[in-house]
């Protein structure tokens, strides 16, 4: 899939992965979400559908505080408070961590949710705040993670068990 490159190409993109995403998470039971079979985010480890559920929903959460603090006239802490870019997985496990009492249908009720606010910031936000500006160093709001392509799909050689 090729990188959006503008707003609508953003949202299209968002929209189209998501809807995607939600007819896996729909074939996986919830016995099989439990199941830790997907490469994690620390090498070597293994992750479940549900650990996966909690690190999409800590990013999107995160984009949402940035924007949040941003528009109170603040400067986020990038990518979180005693974190950093160089060094991702203990955020992916402080994510894991957070989330680790949701069942996995209300994982899946959190994750639309946050979904759903991320797509009304892209919609509220012009292509230049998108794209045409920098909010971190170098990079654009899109490029920090509303990038669709991060979504990784569950059963990708994944060896989730069948039920």
């Amino acid at each position: 899939m090729a990188v959006p490159v503008n707003k609508a190409e953003l949202l299209s993109a968002m929209k189209d992965n998501f809807a995607k995403l939600e007819k896996e998470l729909a074939s996986i039971s919830p016995k099989e979400a439990l199941a830790a079979a997907m490469d994690g985010h620390v090498s070597g480890t293994k992750m479940s559908v549900n650990d996966l559920l909690a690190y999409l929903i800590g990013l999107g959460e995160l984009v949402l505080k940035w924007t949040r603090i941003r528009s109170e006239g603040g400067e986020p802490d990038f990518p979180e408070t005693g974190f950093n870019w160089n060094r991702l997985s203990p955020l992916a496990q402080k994510f894991y961590q957070d989330y680790s009492c949701l069942d996995f249908a209300t994982g899946i009720e959190k994750l639309r949710s946050t979904h759903k606010h991320l797509v009304a910031l892209v919609e509220e936000s012009s292509n230049e705040a998108l794209y045409g500006k920098s909010w971190h160093e170098k990079w654009t709001l899109e490029r920090i993670r509303l990038s669709p392509g991060h979504i990784r799909r569950p059963r990708s050689s994944s060896g989730i068990p069948r039920g």
